[in-house]
């Protein structure tokens, strides 16, 4: 197992990108902007969410972005990995105290709550805050489930967060939207495992139930909460995600 300090995760603070973000891409045309919203709205759709069309300009401005810049990585510390027969299981991983832009939906369904969530952290991400900027993307996108008292069932409420870039850490942007709030995250240890595809309540739950056949009955990790990490868009099907077990502090 390696070890980590306290200064190894404090200088993850100091990563660094680009003093702007620049854009280096030509606007869509109506036609293409119509057909990426359509697209969209097919999306939202198999979520059972409907895409307001005030999301156009920002749909258009982060798939421009997206095509010209790369997304940062929220910094990391890997403490262990677990692997069997070269196939990797499981990890543990440390990540560094850190401002996120965050928003809480209970709606009927597991996936409407994060994709109306995601989609006004879009509009903040897309110039609806405090700098009129284009802030940039950070992965994953981490939604916080908490569990009912019978240990099986998801609380209603999910709490869905992106990580500000390294630029805007220091000075965050004041969202223009009051249900977005920026918040600071201590250090936080998490067990991470992989997977693939859609994100439900059943395949997450499914997801829970295979970790802990993996790592056994700890007493040192949370059974009342738990982290899905989302690093692609919904309209990828085969998307990379990763269920995170939290450790107690």
């Amino acid at each position: 197992m390696a070890l980590i300090s306290i200064e190894d995760l404090e200088g993850l603070d100091d990563e660094q990108v680009d003093d702007d973000v620049t854009d280096v891409s030509e606007p869509m045309d109506e036609e293409e902007q119509e057909r990426m919203y359509n697209h969209w709205q097919a999306v939202g759709r198999t979520h059972h969410v409907a895409v307001p069309r005030e999301m156009r300009g920002p749909i258009e401005e982060m798939t421009r972005r997206n095509q010209s810049s790369e997304q940062q990585q929220v910094p990391f510390v890997t403490i262990s990995r677990h692997e069997k027969l070269g196939e990797a299981l499981y990890e543990e991983r440390a990540y560094p105290p850190g401002k996120w832009a965050c928003i809480s939906n209970a709606d009927k369904l597991y996936e409407q709550s994060i994709s109306n969530g995601f989609m006004k952290l879009m509009r903040f991400i897309c110039k609806e805050n405090s700098t009129g900027r284009y802030l940039g993307m950070s992965v994953p996108v981490v939604n916080e489930i908490t569990m009912a008292d019978d240990g099986t069932n998801f609380m209603k409420e999910v709490l869905t967060a992106y990580y500000l870039p390294a630029e805007f850490q220091a000075r965050p942007p004041e969202p223009l939207d009051p249900e977005v709030h920026i918040i600071q995250r201590d250090t936080v240890r998490v067990i991470s495992r992989v997977f693939y595809g859609t994100t439900t309540e059943e395949t997450i739950s499914r997801q829970i139930s295979l970790l802990w056949e993996l790592v056994g009955n700890s007493p040192d990790l949370l059974r009342d909460r738990y982290m899905v990490a989302v690093y692609e868009n919904p309209g990828v099907p085969q998307r990379r995600n990763e269920i995170w077990f939290i450790r107690r502090p």
